[in-house]
């Protein structure tokens, strides 16, 4: 983790996941995706390093609703495909 995510800690997740959280938690994965840089993987969004709050915080809900980390690379690679 970087300095600023030693200060500001993990975002928390909901008490009870709903789809809604989901929908967010797919969103913050797709968007957050790692990008290669020559000092190495960083968020595509706000470069940070990989993997970033916003992109771990969604794997942990995506996680929470019962996804494995196949299933959640498949749905990075299926929601990247959709994008113009």
């Amino acid at each position: 983790m970087g300095s600023i995510d030693d200060i500001l800690g993990e975002l928390p997740l909901p008490p009870y996941l709903t789809t809604e959280d989901v929908t967010f938690a797919v969103k913050a994965v797709t968007v957050h995706a790692a990008e290669q840089w020559p000092d190495g993987p960083r968020c595509r969004n706000d470069r940070a390093p990989h993997p970033c709050r916003l992109h771990r915080w969604g794997q942990r809900v995506l996680v929470g609703r019962g996804l494995s980390d196949r299933e959640i690379e498949a749905l990075l690679v299926e929601q990247t495909a959709r994008q113009p």
